[in-house]
């Protein structure tokens, strides 16, 4: 029944990202239909920069998907530093300067990140060490069982009867 379960649920994934793709280009016409496209470039830029942005209220969705006041007031406020003739880089340090990475979906390697970037191979590496450790312990602790001589006479004349019973 569970893995009856299992199944079902991972042939859900496909149709769910499907949705998922659909609310988020909904929720950009839906932004779109609120705020006029002037210039197509800032929109691209707005939808690009929206896409590489955290929201800093739902945390796991990227800017251009949230539905948070804070989300819309910060595109709002991205397509007016666009307006102004700001690069990207100058928007997302801006951003960077004022929330922290935590607002780039994509936090660059620094000491304040290590963990986040390098934790999961230390992880890995520590439990292959400890798999390591463990099966190295338990082959020590299983020793073959040692034949006295008159069990390996026996186990040979078994043999040899079997080898002439082939033949």
């Amino acid at each position: 029944m569970r893995k009856l379960l299992a199944v079902m649920l991972l042939g859900l994934l496909p149709l769910y990202a499907q949705y998922a793709h659909a609310e988020q280009v909904k929720d950009m016409a839906q932004d779109l239909a609120e705020h006029p496209i002037k210039d197509p470039a800032v929109e691209k830029r707005l939808i690009n920069l929206s896409q590489k942005l955290r929201c800093l209220v739902c945390q796991n969705e990227s800017l251009a998907s949230s539905h948070a006041e804070l989300a819309e007031d910060l595109r709002r406020q991205v397509r007016e530093m666009i307006e102004k003739g700001m690069t990207d880089k100058q928007i997302t340090d801006y951003l960077v300067a004022r929330y922290g990475d935590f607002v780039l979906y994509d936090p660059p390697v620094k000491e304040t990140t290590l963990l986040l970037w390098y934790g999961p191979f230390g992880l890995v590496l520590v439990g292959m060490a400890v798999l390591f450790y463990q099966l190295r312990k338990r082959r020590r602790l299983i020793k073959e069982p040692e034949l006295s001589p008159e069990a390996h006479h026996r186990a040979a004349a078994l043999l040899n009867d079997e080898e002439d019973n082939q033949a």
